[in-house]
């Protein structure tokens, strides 16, 4: 019995009802393509960011390769030196591009490496350092996780932009609540309260 209610109390919007006014129908339709839109538009948006990220990833791992290069100078070592992650350290480098002209840059070393140590770095299409591309693993969990970002995102937008509509048609109906109660009032022959 108490189901069959609840049921009924949820669809009321939809049923003919002398109660029932147009703002409540509207209201019922903005419900409805609310959920339709917040349901297929996320996961559109989802899977399209996801799609997106992947071939941008696939795209970085086709153009950066990696170049020997070649210490310039002394890496730091000790308190003074900034560790980053990994226990590395910045340093300057010479390397040659597939062009065959010569590049320095600043890239991550081991601490106190010597000058003339060879290192490897990744390199883009035009030659100057960038950081190693994501690969297997990292670069699906990456594509996958924008995708849900970007889904929960977009659903989030069009439950907002609902809410907003729906309570501007709810002070919309309270406005008008308070206009028949004004007229109401004065047919009554005074104000009450």
């Amino acid at each position: 019995m108490a189901r069959t209610q609840l049921r009924r109390v949820r669809t009321w919007r939809w049923r003919r009802n002398p109660l029932r006014r147009r703002s409540d129908v509207v209201e019922a339709w903005i419900v409805l393509a609310a959920w339709v839109i917040a349901l297929v538009g996320s996961a559109f948006a989802g899977l399209l960011a996801a799609s997106t990220v992947g071939r941008d990833l696939a795209q970085q791992r086709a153009e950066r390769h990696t170049v020997s290069a070649v210490v310039t100078e002394k890496a730091p070592v000790g308190p003074s030196a900034q560790t980053l992650d990994g226990g590395h350290v910045w340093a300057t480098v010479r390397y040659s591009s597939p062009d065959g002209s010569t590049h320095l840059a600043r890239t991550e070393v081991p601490p106190g490496a010597p000058q003339g140590t060879r290192v490897t770095v990744w390199t883009d299409a035009h030659g100057k350092v960038t950081s190693k591309p994501l690969a297997g693993g990292d670069a699906t969990f990456q594509s996958v996780w924008t995708g849900v970002l970007v889904a929960v995102a977009t659903a989030g937008g069009v439950a907002g932009c609902a809410q907003f509509t729906r309570s501007r048609l709810e002070q919309r109906r309270m406005d008008q609540w308070a206009e028949e109660w004004e007229r109401v009032d004065t047919r009554w022959g005074g104000k009450t309260g």
